[in-house]
């Protein structure tokens, strides 16, 4: 049984006639009666009565009818979905991000790839820092992520934003009067941040800029994403360094401010293997670079 055999069976069945079933279908008539005697040997039934002024289905023509109808439209929806997916059309990525910055830049990129790609599943996963996505991408857990530099070997990689850090305050801190903070106050405070463990950028560039300052953050406890980390901060349970995005981040008694002296911007980038063909990865990359181009401020 043949899908053009059946694609044939279908015209006549529907037309019930011949020549205009064959018209139908671009093809002479006599190919066409040859393609219904195949189904019929095959089958081993007959799916016509025909005389030299009518087709009519038989019993069994009409029990083929509405399976052969069913068959023919899932081979069109198989072709149609292999051909979207070679064309990069449909298809699944997945994306990785973790901290604040990346809240930010999720939304432009997922609403224009739902928009232009709708065949194109977006899987994101949370929670997911910079060190731990660069270890996925590299072992193919991971299709793209949010990182902060450099990135491994073997990985590409893109700046899409450039984030400040900024203090997280209780509102009732004694320097959440201060309209700047000098990074060398908080020596003494408690710290909130987020998991060592997982490879935090903002985490590492904490360290660095409390180093830079004259001494060692004092972590006493980690939150696993930015909403935990300033749910801390909140309570009054610790103090932390977060991007500037955080701001967007509405949590009562919190607040924000910015932070004097040399600190180190933190970019950051998006990630993916060199080595990955998958034509829906190309066609999200090429919307992440029209909707979060690399920022002019950024200098490699």
């Amino acid at each position: 049984m043949e899908l053009r055999h059946l694609s044939g069976f279908v015209a006549v069945a529907e037309e019930l006639h011949f020549g205009r079933a064959a018209e139908r279908l671009h093809i002479a008539q006599s190919p066409l009666s040859q393609q219904i005697r195949l189904l019929e040997r095959d089958l081993g039934a007959t799916l016509f009565d025909r005389t030299t002024r009518s087709v009519r289905l038989t019993a069994a023509g009409q029990a083929l009818l509405e399976p052969a109808r069913s068959l023919l439209a899932d081979a069109s929806a198989a072709r149609r979905t292999v051909q979207a997916v070679s064309l990069g059309e449909a298809g699944r990525v997945t994306v990785g991000y973790a901290d604040a910055g990346s809240y930010a830049a999720l939304p432009p990129l997922t609403r224009a790839v739902t928009s232009e790609f709708p065949g194109i599943e977006l899987s994101l996963q949370g929670q997911v820092h910079s060190g731990e996505a660069l270890g996925r991408i590299t072992d193919g857990t991971l299709d793209l992520g949010f990182v902060a530099l450099p990135v491994r070997r073997g990985l590409l990689s893109r700046v899409v934003r450039v984030e400040r850090l900024i203090v997280a305050l209780p509102d009732s801190h004694r320097l959440a009067a201060r309209e700047v903070v000098d990074i060398a106050e908080l020596a003494q405070e408690h710290f909130v941040s987020f998991p060592a463990a997982r490879g935090s950028a903002v985490r590492d560039a904490t360290v660095h800029a409390c180093h830079g300052a004259g001494f060692s953050p004092r972590v006493i406890q980690e939150a696993p994403d930015s909403y935990h980390l300033l749910g801390l901060v909140g309570a009054g349970v610790g103090v932390a360094l977060v991007v500037e995005s955080a701001r967007h981040i509405r949590l009562e008694h919190v607040a924000f401010r910015p932070l004097s002296g040399e600190v180190a911007p933190l970019p950051i980038a998006l990630a993916w293997r060199a080595d990955d063909e998958s034509a829906a990865l190309r066609n999200v990359l090429k919307v992440a670079e029209r909707v979060l181009p690399t920022p002019d401020e950024y200098v490699p």
